[in-house]
């Protein structure tokens, strides 16, 4: 990562350029100094407490990341729609889970993002930013690395980060064009399954009905806010569940998971700070409900 000085820079402390101007954490700084990265000014090592002149060059390589214990490589298939030096986006297949857990500590993307990143010798652990349920298809966001994560972090708290997805529902919702603003809370008695309560968490969701055929509509969904189980929880509730999501009353006559597909991404990206947009097609499962005419 390379920097070169501006005159509105000269003067500071090489510490406060890289936390004020480039965003650094005091964690990120600190694993920088004594974890075993390189920070040079003019090719020659330098500490956090040099004073920065106009046309200084300031490089820096972070330490290699350490690996949680539970994650391992595997060779799990990846569609890599974008990758650079930062970011990793991905078109994420159904039935896959994002992350190892309980139930899933093998097969997942992120065994599979540490593969790609052992055979392409990338010394950085998984830090994903858009997760997606096992069963949701579609776009996901992973940092590169820590400071790139700490970046996105806030950059997506400040509404830095865009995802729609599309939806498969049982009937017709009316209006066809509409928002669900109902609070959103965990079920009583259950880890996993998230109910509309007035206690819980304020929960944003619009639509708007793109086909449907009188027993099932394809719709359109953008999140306001993001809470586990969002949208599968918001239609439910209005009497419209996502088909094959049994455990919100979804029918799997016609598809075996949740027919939810994160169609649409876009963020700003953490060092460029150019605007990222990426789209791709509803994948076949989720087609075939709805064929066009």
């Amino acid at each position: 990562m390379r920097w070169t000085i501006q005159q509105t820079e000269e003067g500071k402390l090489l510490r406060d350029y890289l936390r004020n101007t480039q965003g650094f954490s005091r964690r990120i700084l600190k694993s920088l100094v004594y974890d075993g990265g390189t920070l040079l000014v003019n090719n020659e090592k330098a500490d956090l407490r040099y004073i920065l002149k106009t046309d200084d060059i300031v490089t820096l390589e972070f330490p290699s990341e350490v690996k949680g214990n539970h994650m391992h490589a595997e060779p799990i298939p990846l569609n890599i729609v974008y990758e650079d030096e930062s970011v990793l986006v991905i078109n994420k297949q159904a039935g896959v889970a994002t992350i190892p857990s309980m139930n899933h500590q093998t097969g997942t993307i992120a065994n599979g993002v540490l593969y790609h990143y052992e055979t392409h010798n990338i010394p950085y652990t998984v830090h994903v930013v858009t997760r997606l349920d096992r069963d949701t298809s579609g776009l996901l966001l992973i940092a590169k690395h820590r400071y790139s994560h700490s970046l996105l972090s806030s950059i997506q708290k400040n509404g830095g980060v865009k995802r729609k997805y599309f939806a498969v529902v049982d009937g017709v919702p009316t209006p066809i064009q509409g928002t669900i603003n109902a609070n959103i809370g965990r079920k009583e008695g259950s880890i996993i399954e998230r109910i509309v309560r007035e206690d819980g968490q304020q929960a944003i969701t619009h639509y708007e009905v793109k086909q449907d055929n009188r027993w099932y509509a394809l719709i359109a969904v953008q999140l306001e806010t993001g809470r586990t189980h969002q949208i599968r929880v918001h239609f439910s509730h209005i009497g419209h569940p996502l088909l094959g999501d049994d455990l919100y009353g979804g029918s799997k006559n016609l598809i075996e998971r949740q027919a939810l597909h994160c169609y649409f991404l876009s963020f700003e990206h953490p060092m460029t700070k150019e605007i990222m947009s990426f789209q791709v097609d509803l994948p076949e499962d989720m087609k075939k409900i709805l064929p066009e005419e």
